[in-house]
């Protein structure tokens, strides 16, 4: 559990400091669709967008379009070979950034990763969907400035698992494992600047949808879609 609450005060802090909107900017108020089948229609619909409107910069962070920064000078994320998942999940393998020698990473290993991860709800506007309250759920990169071992929304261990008397769903987000098997770990220490890997995005479907979870930084992710952005630097067999 110590694992789980050191990271709940790190993602407190990381949303305190950065997330972009509570009155998302004067964009329409979240309505929470009725349906299911809508919801998910919104986020694909939302994402889609999200790929659209945002590149990677030379460290594989991503950015969104500015009036001087376009996609006449960047790749928009939709043109970079993304992979959608039969969960809808979206992968892209950033190229040149994937280790000639990487160690596959396994169901159950340890992983220490680099990451900044954000969330954000979809809504219609006029009829279309769009993306709003974007917030922070995790930022290592502008944050530490060092690899985070083991985050418990990757790995949830027994441990944490018999003290809460929780399912692993709790705390886990299950998208972000399927995604990550597309990964290799890179192997290298934590003094070494980071080369983001890729991009993994999560739907709310594939995330924590509307159940029951763990309150990272005492924040609802309810239908929350996830930004994974991200470099594993190591990974080791867990014991």
């Amino acid at each position: 559990m110590k694992k789980v609450l050191i990271f709940a005060m790190v993602a407190g802090i990381s949303l305190g400091a950065c997330k972009k909107d509570d009155d998302n900017d004067g964009q329409p108020a979240y309505v929470e669709p009725e349906n299911i089948s809508t919801q998910n229609t919104n986020d694909d619909a939302a994402i889609a967008k999200y790929l659209d409107e945002h590149y990677l910069n030379s460290q594989g962070k991503i950015m969104a379009f500015t009036a001087t920064e376009t996609p006449e000078n960047h790749p928009r994320l939709s043109s970079m070979n993304p992979l959608k998942l039969s969960s809808g999940v979206v992968v892209i393998l950033r190229e040149g950034a994937q280790p000639e020698n990487g160690r596959s990473i396994g169901d159950t290993d340890i992983i220490r990763i680099m990451h900044h991860t954000g969330t954000f709800l979809s809504n219609l506007e006029d009829g279309k969907a769009n993306y709003i309250s974007e917030l922070v759920f995790g930022n290592t990169i502008d944050g530490s400035g060092a690899p985070q071992n083991d985050p418990s929304f990757y790995f949830a261990s027994a441990k944490t698992l018999s003290e809460s008397g929780k399912a692993r769903d709790f705390y886990e987000i299950e998208g972000f494992r399927e995604g990550l098997k597309h990964f290799k770990s890179c192997e290298i220490p934590d003094s070494q600047n980071y080369n983001l890997q890729g991009v993994i995005i999560v739907p709310s479907r594939a995330a924590f949808a509307r159940d029951a979870h763990y309150p990272y930084g005492s924040t609802s992710w309810r239908n929350r879609n996830f930004v994974f952005n991200f470099q594993v630097y190591k990974t080791s067999e867990r014991k």
